[in-house]
């Protein structure tokens, strides 16, 4: 048995150690990525001044302020090809609540969330559903579509067209022609990379998840580096993966921005359990856990936006402030988060006062930062036009 003195004498030690290197990277040394893993293992002990130097440099590049997109959800089909273990958004054709919308479902959600105030009309959907369904090539061939790609495109022109809304669509796997067609009507693209790991066999079953090897993540994410289109993506935490694939998947993305420019924000999201997936029984991520993800994800993407959505944490979404996130992602006042269904977003109010009350300003962003406005701005065409008529002076949503 080790003595009790000798186990102290140890954990200060370590403390000590991981101390000076927090001091060090706050004076603006880089942290490798051992240096990451070591802080994701530290203690609850230590976890407080972990979160205290994430937060100030947080303060460092963006004092004060934290931002939330109001948005729709607008899941255009939620037939996917791909089986993952932790979603329960995908459906079969003829499955309990598989649908497809039409323009006419499209335009009346997007119209009902112009007149709240939304600003960010986002469009998820299961990737190419048509390879594998019959049935949604003939709803495609009804609807007068030749995939669903194309049918995206007309949605989004469609929103972009009839509302005040911007599009910001999630469509999957990307090339980088389809990039240049949909950056018509999105300011800003976005796609989970998830994990860099390629042995996530319950989220990811080889054989029934084609569209989600890391590799042609990153593809489709490099392309639209190479293209300039600003961009979301994130890592997807609780799901399998080990310490240092959470940390080389934050590197991948670091590499990416560092090379390109073009990430505007980067989601830490948390694994929930839910009853009709394969990962039902899975444990999810506790707070300290996405607490240290957070925390060290600022250390190691310093500047850039980071995100976690305050809908997936159960109790106390309010202390995902002290890991040094500057934005909440997309709420919505209308619609449910089809993702996550049974994760209601907070009221705009409440996100309002558990904000302030952590010292921090909210500020109604746009589906594009105010650092990739003027860029898009550039562009001109309809989108430039519509994008003029919702910013403000500071790059932020305009008050209605």
């Amino acid at each position: 048995m080790i003595p009790a003195t000798s186990s102290r004498v140890n954990a200060s030690r370590t403390d000590g150690s991981l101390r000076s290197l927090l001091e060090e990277i706050l004076a603006g040394q880089a942290i490798s990525a051992e240096q990451a893993c070591r802080l994701l293992r530290c203690d609850d002990e230590f976890l407080p001044e972990l979160l205290a130097s994430a937060k100030a440099l947080k303060e460092r590049f963006h004092p004060g302020l934290v931002t939330y997109s109001r948005k729709v959800f607008l899941p255009l089909t939620n037939l996917c090809r791909d089986y993952c273990g932790y979603c329960t958004f995908r459906r079969d054709p003829g499955e309990a609540g598989a649908h497809t919308m039409t323009p006419e479902e499209v335009l009346a959600v997007a119209r009902e969330g112009e007149k709240l105030g939304c600003t960010e009309a986002l469009f998820s959907l299961g990737d190419r559903p048509e390879a594998i369904f019959p049935e949604m090539r003939e709803t495609l061939r009804r609807l007068g579509y030749r995939s669903t790609l194309h049918y995206l495109e007309a949605m989004c022109e469609l929103v972009l067209r009839e509302t005040r809304l911007l599009p910001h669509a999630n469509p999957g796997l990307l090339s980088g022609n389809w990039i240049e067609r949909l950056r018509v009507s999105n300011p800003s693209l976005g796609l989970m990379l998830e994990s860099t790991s390629i042995s996530l066999l319950a989220a990811h079953p080889v054989d029934r998840t084609p569209d989600k090897h890391p590799s042609l993540r990153l593809k489709t994410i490099e392309e639209a580096g190479k293209l300039g289109v600003p961009f979301t993506t994130g890592i997807l935490i609780g799901i399998g993966e080990s310490m240092e694939d959470r940390v080389e998947t934050l590197f991948a993305i670091r590499r990416l921005h560092e090379q390109y420019g073009f990430v505007q924000e980067v989601i830490v999201q948390n694994f929930r359990a839910k009853s009709r997936i394969p990962m039902a029984t899975w444990p999810e991520p506790d707070q300290n856990d996405m607490l240290r993800t957070l925390a060290v994800a600022r250390l190691i993407l310093r500047d850039m936006n980071i995100q976690a959505p305050p809908n997936l944490t159960e109790n106390g979404y309010e202390r995902l402030l002290e890991g040094g996130i500057n934005d909440w992602g997309g709420v919505s006042p209308l619609t449910p988060d089809f993702i996550n269904p049974e994760a209601p977003w907070p009221h705009l109010l409440d996100l309002q006062g558990k904000t302030e009350a952590a010292g921090q300003k909210l500020v109604q962003r746009l589906p594009v930062y105010p650092e990739y406005v003027e860029g898009v701005r550039r562009r001109g065409g309809l989108l430039g036009e519509k994008l003029d008529a919702c910013v403000n002076a500071e790059g932020y949503a305009r008050a209605a």
